[in-house]
């Protein structure tokens, strides 16, 4: 297996913007930035890496969240990081990440706003299922996949935004 990446926290002061975007001003507290779990792999066979709810998340049949995970990728150039449901999730509840794939390109970890992946998820339950995720849990992966360019490929454009920043 190549190793081709790592994982870590966005700062505090990125996390708690950015959470605060999501939840509204006041609504952080420093322990749940202090539980922020890095991604893993629940077993060695694993191709994908799990991202965990900071907080529980609760979600009755056709509402949506935006979790600020507090996690960016460093990731090797021709690699991409692609973000899925977590299975289970998926099919007991049809959580879906609403904008389908989750794609995390190498250059984002230096963005303005550090690559903090944000994971957006609907609970699509159309047999009007609650979705409960506990904090600490798993709820998203993340499969790292090489990626390839075309002969004639001339891009040069640097990034500088996150979500949307790319023409």
């Amino acid at each position: 297996m190549q190793k081709v990446a790592k994982f870590h926290k966005v700062s505090l002061e990125q996390f708690i913007k950015d959470w605060e975007d999501t939840f509204g001003k006041g609504q952080f507290n420093k322990d749940i930035y202090d539980g922020v779990l890095l991604p893993k792999r629940a077993t060695a066979g694993s191709a994908g890496y799990d991202f965990y709810t900071p907080v529980e998340i609760k979600l009755s049949a056709g509402e949506t969240i935006k979790i600020p995970t507090g996690i960016r990728a460093e990731i090797s150039e021709g690699w991409v990081l692609m973000c899925f449901p977590r299975s289970g999730l998926g099919f007991k509840y049809r959580m879906q990440l609403d904008n389908t794939v989750g794609i995390i390109d190498a250059d984002y970890f230096g963005a303005e706003n550090e690559g903090h992946i944000m994971i957006k998820i609907t609970n699509d339950s159309n047999e009007d299922k609650n979705l409960v995720v506990e904090a600490g849990k798993g709820f998203a992966q993340g499969i790292l996949v090489p990626f390839g360019i075309t002969v004639d490929d001339e891009s040069t454009e640097v990034r500088v935004g996150g979500f949307g920043s790319t023409n």
